[in-house]
């Protein structure tokens, strides 16, 4: 498993935040999926065997959402 930070254009709303939560957490591979509202970050673990971070990101677009950076660590 491998962390995700990705840091967002600003959250306009909780709502977009539940949505964004909702879609990432959806999506194989990925697990303890977090929004962090006045950061506009999304923390994530994945299994990069199953899932890549510009697939989430495209996941993040896809809703109408800017990425503005993708970070990876080890978790």
């Amino acid at each position: 498993m491998k962390k995700m930070i990705m840091q967002l254009d600003t959250l306009a709303c909780p709502s977009c935040m539940q949505k964004i939560e909702h879609a990432v957490s959806q999506q194989p591979g990925v697990s303890n999926t977090k929004v962090l509202f006045n950061a506009s970050k999304i923390k994530a673990n994945f299994d990069p065997e199953e899932v890549h971070p510009e697939q989430l990101a495209a996941v993040v677009e896809k809703l109408g959402y800017e990425v503005q950076s993708t970070k990876v660590k080890e978790a």
